[in-house]
């Protein structure tokens, strides 16, 4: 190995998977490339594995990596899925009510004009009130001011009173956000707000990870409009990282697509993420992404996200039917210690086992601090093992709502993880699959499918054909979208739901573009998506860490440029 030679690291963290690639710094020769599980109890352990993983198979030393570039989806599958943080939202000097992604909002005198001049002095006794009634309710405070991105002191004073009496993060819109429009405002500070402790986690995990493998030189994460930035700034500016995964997907997808237009399609395990490359170039929206119905003031690439993987949670209803996603749930195949699901598996309360987290170092929140009802959670299935929310339900008299409300928190918190039926499984059943124990994907097909008198390969042809409708209605729903508006995109995926026909029209529809498949589950997923399209579509080498490798193409660039 010439000694001189200097290497780029890509990372990407996913929902299901880290991957990891080593790459030359000079001519982008892909050295080594790893796929680890993502462990959200610890990012740093995940993070480390895949690191380590392509040092190792590299034999590249520490030193002589220059740049690491990380992309990831945490924080589009916390939000997909509802898991970012409760947010409350000041909003200074404009009382009319606005829909935002907050748990709580207080509407406060103060503001500023167009000229920057004070509109009415800052009701700081408002502010006071707000925080003594919300305290332990949010986890995290967004503040949005009128004219705060021509002068943002009110902002600044607001949030200088959360810091020393809340003791919770907290994010002002003039710091993601120059334009007018105090919704698209305010939900942007709401969404980097509900994002902080998501980043933060990542990117402290990231660091110890780093750290503890001696592997020095500058970090970057990929933005979403498909930039780098540095890691401190990343954590100001969370919402700028929604799009990063799909970013390098879309990076990764220009440089490996031979045509110049292009569909990139990425299945994981917890989205499949749609972005479009034109003249060898991602598309950026210029306007904003939009995030599920919330608009924003994030540029990033032109993007449509659904909540479709390879780990979505097949949700089984009392008839037999079922829906997929968007929440992600660990497959049962690639659960330890879990009981045989014929003995649990069932719908609603029972569609799912909860399993508690053991953990070697401090939770970020202990069971003193948790509410009661989740203690008493938390300790019957530490005593216990794992159980469903009906078990639970039954053995603590407690409500429906009150187990999941509580869940919810003790998922977000790491404390339990929740393991059910998914695509996943599927596979397994159908052995297209050899990752885990496909008799427990076996076990639960068999129940599942029984309540219509499916066996298990039919019922899990089911899910892969529910999972596959999915992806491609979103797909045709983002491009017709653009090309033709949403009246078009809307007949279309009523078209599809009765199967390619109305009473007066039949229509047929291809892609006059080539699709990219990226990601683990690409291939198991996206031929059957393709040919109802009508698209070619191919699967480039390394398709499987192909967002790490898109990190690793932005360093290169950012080397390139500097």
């Amino acid at each position: 190995m010439n000694s001189t030679q200097t290497y780029i690291i890509g990372v990407d963290a996913g929902g299901t998977y880290t991957d990891a690639v080593i790459t030359e710094a000079a001519s982008g020769r892909v050295i080594a490339s790893a796929k680890r599980p993502t462990t959200h109890y610890d990012l740093s352990e995940g993070i480390r594995g895949a690191l380590q993983a392509v040092m190792h198979a590299s034999q590249v030393p520490p030193s002589a990596v220059s740049m690491t570039c990380v992309s990831t989806t945490l924080a589009t599958n916390a939000l997909v899925e509802g898991k970012g943080a409760d947010v409350g939202l000041f909003v200074i000097g404009f009382n009319q009510w606005l829909e935002v992604p907050a748990a709580a909002a207080r509407f406060i005198p103060g503001g500023h004009t167009i000229q920057g001049e004070e509109q009415e002095p800052l009701g700081l006794n408002f502010v006071l009130d707000g925080l003594k009634e919300l305290h332990g309710k949010v986890d995290a405070w967004a503040v949005c001011g009128t004219m705060s991105f021509v002068n943002p002191a009110h902002e600044l004073v607001v949030a200088k009173a959360i810091q020393l009496t809340g003791g919770v993060p907290v994010f002002c819109s003039h710091e993601a956000s120059m334009r007018a429009g105090m919704k698209e405002r305010a939900t942007t500070a709401c969404l980097n707000a509900q994002l902080l402790p998501v980043m933060r986690d990542f990117l402290d995990g990231m660091r110890r990870a780093l750290d503890a493998l001696d592997i020095a030189g500058e970090v970057l994460v990929v933005r979403g409009d498909a930039r780098a930035m540095r890691m401190e700034e990343a954590l100001r500016q969370a919402a700028s990282t929604v799009a990063s995964g799909p970013a390098a997907t879309a990076l990764f997808g220009a440089h490996q697509s031979q045509e110049q237009d292009a569909l990139i399609v990425d299945v994981g395990g917890t989205t499949t993420d749609i972005t479009i490359i034109r003249s060898g170039n991602p598309v950026i929206d210029p306007q904003g992404m939009t995030i599920g119905k919330w608009e924003t003031h994030v540029e990033a690439v032109e993007m449509f996200t659904v909540g479709v993987g390879g780990d979505s949670f097949v949700r089984p209803a009392r008839d037999g039917s079922f829906s997929l996603g968007p929440a992600r749930v660990l497959p049962l195949c690639m659960t330890q210690n879990l009981p045989d699901p014929a003995q649990w598996l069932g719908h609603g309360p029972n569609a799912r086992c909860i399993i508690p987290i053991s953990r070697q170092e401090p939770a970020p929140e202990a069971p003193a601090n948790l509410p009661p009802e989740a203690q008493a959670i938390l300790r019957h299935l530490t005593e216990n093992g794992p159980a469903t929310p009906g078990q639970i339900m039954r053995a603590l008299s407690l409500a429906e709502i009150t187990v999941d409300q509580h869940l919810t928190r003790l998922v977000r918190l790491q404390r339990v993880a929740e393991a059910g039926f998914t695509p996943t499984d599927a596979l397994h059943v159908l052995d297209r699959l050899q990752l885990g124990n496909a008799a427990f994907s076996l076990a639960a097909a068999k129940a599942l499918g029984a309540v219509h008198g499916q066996d298990a390969r039919e019922f899990s042809l089911a899910v892969l054909a529910e999972a596959e409708r999915i992806i491609e209605e979103t797909i045709l729903r983002h491009v017709t979208r653009r090309e033709a508006g949403d009246s078009l995109a809307a007949f279309l995926a009523a078209r599809d739901r009765k199967g390619g026909s109305a009473p007066l029209i039949s229509v047929a529809v291809s892609l006059n573009v080539p699709m990219v498949g990226i990601g683990a589950a690409a291939r198991l997923l996206l031929p059957g998506v393709a040919r109802r399209l009508g698209a070619h579509i191919v699967f480039p080498e390394r398709h499987e860490v192909g967002n790490a490798l898109g990190a690793a193409r932005m360093a290169a660039a950012h080397v390139q440029h500097a």
